[in-house]
């Protein structure tokens, strides 16, 4: 499988890209080259040198500084409202696909309740009544996120629990908790992973424009919805305030897609049974 993933390039690329803003958003105080909130009017809309690497804002604040620690903001909300949503969507993918019956029918229509409502509406309404803040942000992102990893979680326990190990260790008299958790969820693990990866990205979308509207992680932190969004307002004389944060938002996103793609193609069972076959084939050919 190592091999496999270094021959896969969308894996390689995006593996590097997220490596490279994770790392800068955890050493952003060391990587920083000013205070994230210095102001020096002398310096605004000063354009990318070496004293300030991207140029600065219309507070002549580093916009170099402002995108590393808006990472951190970013990357924190989505971490948790992905995290999050993918917990409790696997719980009730999991109760509905196994169970089935009235149960399956009652979360699913409850989850298309959640799936009625268009993403981004549902988000500015919850974050509207819960008010500004990471927290609120990301328990937005939770309750929009769920129903994607409850679908899909109950689409392969449906095909799971008529597997002969689960009749197995029904026959055994293990427990519902135990063949859910212990038998099923491990070989639901490889989808979750690559809708978790796929999701961080779409996580980042949803926070920046959220920001962007006004409904975000409000001022004076930087986000990058923020720094996008009052970057218009000079878009014609200063165009790189909502280059730069534009930019990071895309790579971030690009990053993400392509590990998620990658991870994708790695842990395809269609993928792997190619793969051992070939090794297999390999081996007696070499004997």
């Amino acid at each position: 499988m190592l091999k496999r993933a270094l021959r896969n390039p969308s894996l390689v690329v995006g593996g590097v890209l997220t490596l490279t803003i994770v790392l800068a958003a955890v050493f952003a105080p060391l990587l920083a080259t000013h205070s994230v909130d210095q102001m020096n009017m002398r310096a605004r809309f000063a354009m990318p040198s070496s004293a300030h690497w991207l140029g600065t804002d219309n507070f002549g604040r580093d916009l170099w500084t402002r995108i590393i620690f808006g990472a951190r903001i970013s990357l924190s909300i989505a971490l948790i409202s992905v995290s999050a949503a993918a917990a409790i969507g696997s719980v009730v993918g999991l109760v509905a696909g196994y169970f089935g019956g009235w149960v399956d029918l009652l979360l699913m229509r409850i989850t298309d309740v959640f799936l009625g409502f268009p993403a981004l509406i549902l988000a500015l309404a919850i974050v509207a009544v819960l008010g500004p803040g990471v927290l609120n942000v990301s328990i937005a992102l939770i309750v929009v996120f769920w129903t994607e990893y409850a679908r899909v979680v109950r689409s392969a326990t449906l095909v799971l629990r008529e597997q002969a190990y689960v009749s197995a260790a029904r026959a055994l008299g293990a427990s519902h908790g135990r063949i859910i958790f212990r038998e099923i969820l491990p070989n639901t693990v490889g989808p979750i992973i690559v809708l978790t990866t796929l999701g961080l990205g779409t996580a980042i979308l949803s926070e920046s424009a959220l920001s962007f509207l006004g409904f975000g992680v409000p001022p004076p932190q930087p986000t990058w919805g923020w720094t996008l969004a009052y970057g218009t307002r000079f878009i014609r004389g200063e165009p790189w305030l909502s280059i730069v944060a534009g930019m990071a938002i895309m790579l971030t996103v690009l990053a993400f897609n392509l590990l998620g793609d990658g991870l994708r193609d790695i842990l395809d069972p269609r993928q792997l049974s190619r793969a051992g076959r070939g090794s297999r084939n390999s081996t007696t050919h070499g004997s």
